[in-house]
């Protein structure tokens, strides 16, 4: 009897409809919280806010407060897009001579040569200055409806409930076991008894989350600057010190995040609003400069042909090329980030994303605060003179490519993903199923992708018909690999839309994630 491969799973998921706003988000529980924003009035600044914090609490191996990331605001109005830029950033006091080339790559996953002991990685070295409490405040205030102990509240009652656990919640502990066992306190959060948690046969079971609540809550009475001048900041400092991180003081009450113009891109009638800078933003703004042409052969009303998916495999390689050779190179796979949409019954939209780069980041949670600390180094070439290399004082390049598109100057959809350099073939892939054949949103989630982003070859989703691989074949390797909850091959997007034609607005998840979701506010 000859031994069959697991068969791929078939997923299928229904859209969300609803007349009044929609949160969607790599977690249902965390879209929940900001509907519940939502439904009390709140506008979609006000739930992205409250979901970020959520997702902190509930995906823990992909953001929180120890993170960073972008938002992209576009309201009603048809006033400029803006952006909420809160990246990581390096220390002041950073010396490149901490991460001496050790010879080799780095477990095979990175394109630059292994740094020694890993510290670029993982452990205290690896980490940047965190930018995601700072983002969400200003983020808040400038744009805000709700008071800052409203937009921790939800955060806070499932910190202090603890991690829900189920079979996927195990399974993504038991991916990073390894490297969290190295390190303490998060190997006695993660790993209670030196071994994944295991959810009950009955009932539902959580994870105590150490000290984690107990800050959230510091932070919901001392204000957001708490974390960079007050208590939580002087506690934060006490851990990194002893680990030998060189974050300092100054690095800490200096970081501000900022708010800028969204990255105008115009494609086949309507606007992209992207983050600019050093985000997927440019690239992105590279492959759709390249598809115009390069789609004008294909019946666009038949969907997507086996040209027109050549050609984007073209336009992702070509642009890519662009972005190691000019900007640098960053983390190709894994890298565990989050992203959420949200539209209000306004149709004020926001696209929000937001990381702590690898699964579990650096894999130090520092035992006074409970604050699981990202591993932005690693965004950084290690060789000296490229584009991106390590630097004092630097923000990296980051893969992170939220977008809201806007059609007649109103907001149409907000979409990102995660997945590290995966992100930006699948937003483009998705942006030009709606823009360019006219799908809906759950056709656009369900029609295969395929991801190229600067590997040098091409992973096909096995669903694509044959002539699709033989057309990009004829371009580059081809891999066809299955839409899996794990291994996770291509991106995790996550969007909203309204419909112009009924009003109605329309959430979606990732169709792979069990956890994904949309959520639509109630009332």
């Amino acid at each position: 009897m000859p031994i069959l491969d697991p068969a791929p799973l078939p997923p299928r998921k229904a859209v969300v409809k609803s007349p009044h706003g929609i949160v969607a988000a790599q977690s249902r529980l965390a879209a929940a919280a900001g509907a519940g924003v939502l439904a009390a009035d709140g506008n979609a600044v006000d739930a992205a806010v409250a979901t970020g914090f959520a997702t902190g609490v509930v995906e823990p191996w992909m953001n929180g407060l120890g993170g960073g990331g972008f938002m992209v605001v576009a309201k009603a109005d048809g006033s400029p897009p803006q952006v909420v830029d809160f990246a990581m950033v390096a220390p002041a006091a950073l010396d490149p001579a901490d991460y001496p080339l050790a010879g080799g790559t780095a477990q095979a996953l990175f394109s630059w040569p292994a740094v020694k002991e890993d510290r670029n990685l993982k452990g205290y070295h690896s980490i940047a200055v965190p930018g995601q409490v700072e983002g969400m405040r200003l983020a808040l205030e400038r744009f805000g409806t709700i008071g800052w102990q409203q937009a921790l509240a939800p955060a806070i009652a499932l910190a202090e409930r603890g991690l829900p656990l189920d079979w996927y919640g195990t399974l993504s502990i038991a991916v990073g076991a390894r490297e969290l066992a190295e390190f303490p306190t998060a190997a006695a959060v993660y790993l209670p008894d030196g071994l994944p948690p295991v959810p009950p046969v009955e009932g539902k079971g959580y994870l105590p989350l150490g000290n984690l609540a107990r800050t959230l809550r510091r932070l919901a009475q001392a204000g957001a600057r708490d974390f960079y001048e007050g208590d939580v900041a002087a506690a934060l400092l006490r851990d990194l010190q002893k680990g030998g991180n060189r974050i300092s003081a100054a690095d800490l009450r200096d970081y501000r995040a900022q708010v800028v113009p969204a990255l105008d891109i115009r494609y086949r009638g309507v606007e992209v609003a992207a983050a600019p800078g050093l985000s997927g933003g440019p690239t992105l703004a590279d492959v759709l400069g390249r598809l115009p042409s390069s789609l004008r052969d294909a019946t666009l009303a038949a969907g997507p042909s086996a040209a027109a998916y050549a050609a984007y495999a073209d336009a992702f390689a070509r642009a890519y090329a662009v972005r190691l050779e000019r900007l640098g190179a960053g983390a190709p796979a894994p890298s565990c980030t989050t992203h959420l949409s949200v539209v209000d019954r306004h149709g004020n939209m926001v696209a929000l994303t937001q990381t702590l780069l690898s699964r579990f980041g650096s894999k130090v949670v520092l035992p006074e605060t409970g604050i699981l600390m990202n591993n932005g180094i690693l965004w950084f070439d290690p060789r000296p003179g490229r584009p991106n290399s390590i630097a004092p004082g630097r923000r990296p390049l980051a893969n992170m490519c939220p977008v809201v598109v806007r059609r007649d100057g109103a907001p149409w959809f907000a979409l990102g993903a995660s997945g590290g350099r995966r992100i930006m073939p699948a937003v483009a892939q998705i942006l030009s199923f709606l823009v360019d054949y006219g799908m809906t949103l759950e056709e656009a989630f369900h029609q295969p992708r395929l991801d190229v982003s600067g590997e040098g070859r091409a992973i096909l989703d096995d669903r694509l018909p044959v002539e699709v691989e033989r057309a990009v074949a004829a371009l580059m390797p081809v891999l066809r690999e299955p839409t899996s909850v794990y291994p996770v091959q291509f991106a995790c997007p996550s969007a909203v839309l309204r419909d112009p034609a009924t009003g109605l607005h329309h959430g979606m998840g990732e169709i792979a994630s069990p956890w994904a979701g949309a959520v639509a506010e109630t009332g």
